[in-house]
């Protein structure tokens, strides 16, 4: 088991004295339930319930009052009520009432640290299932990102350096050939475990394998009705391929099915959190408005399997900038990763850029607010010069800043659109992605 940093916002939500119950919401596998038993070291008594045993989930299906459950639930694990106590409520999807039940949690008992996860909890959004508004709050939990992947290898100083604004120069290509690694084999913690515990990569195909046989097998549980389960997992396998590209619903993976068919079937893998559908924004201030009816971009919610399903891997190896890879999707696609970060949650959307006339083909890769700002993100290779969608949105903008993520060090230019507008481009490696708001700011500060 290695640290997460899930686990400090954990501790800031144990230290708020007006905290509710705490839903954890992330996809399968990505180490909700291994990060929860670690934060229980810090309390006295911590109760595990699995509501896939039905020993357990009886406990919530009894009619009784709350404080009697209360008393069951310690009685049941032989433990008192007057020591502080977490109590983990684990798949809890399969009893729908227990999720009721959280609110008197908040109203009855807030003395007890309750949190709740499920790794099909979001397939029960569309199903009528009663979510205490207002008595519970969430937090959301992905793959692990380059900084807690530095400190899974053990590489803990290499992690200070890059939280240093700017890096030192120096450390320069012994993090980005880390963060290719990482780009390599991606952010699924038992991907990282068995890559530490084999160091060798070729070892890793049947964990992928694995994973994805796993979220086939949960197809029947996230669809709707029967008739959804083929859409769905042709979704799932076609989407892969798909990572990075602007996508049409009509035929998604070339295939006969419909728009409506796709788009509900990719809503709900949206919603278990497999994967991002990003629309573009014609939008050069706030607010940042997509723009449903143009064609979006889909970005799965982990670059590892992106590049294993889609034979990326062997072209990763010996690669010197990751805009020669695949048409800079794959870099594009771990930048998007490491900035759910930034985004703080799937309820902040992802947009990209596009000029609103229709015969231009203009498109900035990522949109970011910075305070009052829209910000341009551009994930490219090459000179400031040719940065052509990049000029576009300047030429519009308000301001005259933008970003570039690049394979180079840390720099700061003085540019000009070809229009003849100047501008200042930060440009930034890539496995800095994760810092982007604090360099945002002291590029701001520094050309001022």
């Amino acid at each position: 088991m290695f640290q997460r940093s899930i686990i400090d916002k954990l501790e800031e939500w144990k230290n708020n004295p007006r905290r509710k119950p705490l839903v954890i919401r992330g996809a399968r596998q990505v180490g909700k339930t291994t990060a929860i038993n670690m934060f229980s070291r810090s309390f006295e008594q911590y109760i595990y319930l699995n509501l896939e045993l039905p020993e357990e989930a009886k406990l919530f299906k009894q009619e009784i009052s709350f404080e009697e459950r209360i008393e069951a639930l310690f009685f049941y694990k032989n433990m008192i009520r007057e020591k502080s106590t977490l109590i983990f409520i684990d798949e809890i999807q399969n009893v729908p009432s227990a999720i009721s039940l959280l609110r008197y949690f908040y109203e009855k008992a807030n003395d007890i640290y309750v949190i709740a996860a499920g790794s099909l909890l979001e397939s029960l959004i569309d199903k009528q299932i009663n979510f205490p508004v207002g008595r519970v709050e969430y937090l959301f939990m992905y793959p692990l990102f380059f900084s807690e992947y530095l400190k899974a290898l053990g590489e803990n100083e290499t992690n200070v350096l890059i939280n240093r604004v700017p890096i030192p120069s120096y450390a320069h290509e012994k993090i980005l050939k880390l963060f290719y690694r990482y780009t390599l084999i991606g952010g699924m913690p038992e991907i990282i475990q068995t890559y530490i515990d084999k160091n060798d990569i070729t070892l890793l195909s049947p964990v992928y394998q694995n994973l994805l046989i796993s979220y086939l097998d949960d197809v029947e549980k996230y669809a709707k009705r029967k008739s959804q389960v083929r859409v769905i997992r042709h979704c799932i396998k076609s989407a892969f391929s798909e990572a990075g590209n602007r996508i049409k619903f009509e035929g998604f993976g070339n295939s006969q099915y419909k728009s409506r068919e796709i788009s509900e079937s990719l809503t709900m893998l949206e919603k278990t959190m497999l994967l991002r559908i990003v629309y573009p924004s014609t939008s050069i201030s706030l607010p940042i408005v997509p723009d449903r009816k143009k064609s979006p971009k889909l970005i799965m919610f982990d670059t590892g399997l992106v590049n294993f399903f889609a034979g990326f891997q062997k072209d990763l190896f010996l690669l010197k900038d990751l805009n020669n890879l695949y048409k800079g999707k794959i870099a594009e696609h771990i930048i998007a990763q490491e900035l759910m970060d930034y985004y703080d949650s799937p309820l902040r959307e992802i947009n990209f850029w596009v000029r609103s006339k229709k015969e231009s083909n203009a498109e900035v890769d990522f949109l970011v607010q910075w305070e009052n700002l829209v910000i341009p993100v551009e994930v490219k290779a090459g000179a400031a010069g040719r940065l052509r969608s990049l000029h576009q949105f300047i030429d519009k903008a308000p301001h005259p800043y933008a970003v570039r993520f690049w394979a180079g060090k840390v720099q700061i230019d003085k540019a000009e659109t070809i229009a003849g507008k100047s501008y200042f481009l930060l440009n930034l490696p890539f496995y800095t992605a994760g810092k982007l708001k604090d360099y945002i700011t002291w590029f701001i500060n520094k050309v001022h």
